[in-house]
């Protein structure tokens, strides 16, 4: 694997990374506590993570996933309302979500380490794009339509 390349997540298992991470545990001791697969926390999200499934997905690929939480990842499939998720539990902000057919995207006001954060775990396909007039303000939408 390339220096720069990223393991690849499912858009849920990197959902759960986040929950996870916003409970400020340090990488060890989140990669311990999942891999034991005791100490998990009940999600009482909107999401409702079962924390068991991370363990299970830890226990089949434990090299991945402490690459993912140590490294950073890259999500292998994202949609829009994941997108809007993924920025919701990973920054706990809540973006705009545009459905429209044709024009479905997402738009946050990010910080330029979270703007850069974002990009580096989109899964391909994806742009950011500043929006006019909103200083901070960007739009993620699929590349092809």
């Amino acid at each position: 694997m390339a220096i720069s390349e990223k393991v690849k997540l499912s858009q849920w298992d990197a959902l759960m990374v986040e929950g996870l991470r916003r409970l400020g545990w340090s990488d060890d001791e989140l990669i311990e506590r999942v891999r034991k697969g005791t100490g998990l926390p009940a999600d009482e999200s909107v999401f409702q993570f079962n924390y068991a499934e991370l363990a299970a997905f830890a226990a089949k690929e434990p090299e991945t996933f402490e690459a993912a939480v140590r490294d950073g990842y890259q999500i292998k499939y994202n949609t829009v309302r994941g997108i809007r998720s993924w920025i919701a539990v990973a920054f706990g902000l809540e973006p705009e979500l545009e459905l429209e057919a044709g024009r479905e995207a997402v738009t946050a006001e990010l910080t330029a380490a979270q703007k850069e954060r974002l990009a580096a775990t989109l899964s391909f396909g994806w742009a950011i794009a500043d929006v006019p007039g909103r200083p901070g303000a960007y739009r993620i939408e699929p590349i092809q339509r």
